[in-house]
């Protein structure tokens, strides 16, 4: 099957090592003790995983780049952004109308995990700009869909599940990873609330246990609904729209022929 983006040993490893750092950026309450002084930190902690996660992402970006990141796949790359990014502000006020993450899962599925990670992160920071959404939740957004879009890249049967059983698959991946998504951002915006929510704020100096019921009533709480409405589009845009676009993009993938060497002749003078 033809790939966007082939990735190198260098590459994986660069994504791995990312890919933890960022589990750590987003699931530190619960990785620091109590007795820990990471906790007089808890309005701090944000803003330094922020900016470590834009050097990282720009680094594994790098990396994936260089593994084969070819001029026909960064075309490919600005057109899938530049219109994921145009659909993001359609459902902005609107609870979970976002249709982006629909075009991200199958673009993901098409053109496989090294181009959707890639993908998701730049289509996040350009709708960040388009939208005006830039602040320090902005990396978070972008890791957090890149591993969105990768993931339906490494999704099983790329080759052999095809029709409806694939659209299907996608759509119950959307479903799932809808909520991740909004799952993984609650974590990143969660210890900003401070004491604005003593019953669901973030307690430095609580346990797992008890920081973990907080967690679950915040989400609970304030993004329930936007995240069912998230995942419901998903799936619905995925049913009704993903057949013909799975074709469009494996047709523009095809003639692409991305793994092709791109090669000059001398003109004779």
């Amino acid at each position: 099957m033809t790939r966007a983006v082939r990735l190198g040993p260098r590459s994986l490893l660069t994504l791995a090592l990312v890919s933890a750092v960022g589990v750590v950026a987003f699931g530190w309450p619960f990785l620091a003790p109590p007795t820990s002084r990471v906790g007089t930190h808890t309005q701090d902690a944000p803003w330094l995983f922020a900016g470590l996660l834009v050097l990282l992402v720009a680094v594994v970006a790098a990396a994936i780049a260089e593994s084969g990141l070819g001029p026909k796949a960064v075309a490919m790359l600005g057109v899938l952004a530049a219109t994921g990014a145009a659909l993001r502000p359609i459902g902005a006020g609107t609870a979970g109308i976002e249709p982006m993450f629909f075009l991200m899962v199958l673009s993901g599925r098409v053109l496989g995990p090294g181009f959707g990670f890639v993908l998701g992160n730049v289509t996040m920071f350009a709708s960040a700009l388009l939208t005006g959404g830039v602040g320090p939740w902005m990396p978070f957004q972008m890791l957090a869909m890149g591993w969105f879009t990768m993931g339906a890249g490494l999704l099983p049967g790329p080759e052999r599940t095809r029709g409806r059983a694939e659209v299907r698959l996608l759509a119950v991946y959307g479903f799932f990873a809808a909520f991740a998504y909004g799952t993984a951002m609650n974590m990143a915006g969660w210890p900003f609330m401070g004491a604005l929510a003593s019953n669901i704020a973030f307690d430095p100096h609580a346990g797992v246990p008890a920081n973990l019921a907080r967690f679950v009533t915040y989400c609970l709480a304030t993004s329930l609904g936007w995240d069912l409405g998230r995942a419901l589009v998903t799936v619905v845009l995925t049913l009704t729209l993903g057949p013909a676009l799975l074709r469009a993009l494996r047709r523009a993938t095809r003639r692409a022929a991305f793994e092709a060497q791109v090669t000059f002749e001398a003109s004779e003078r």
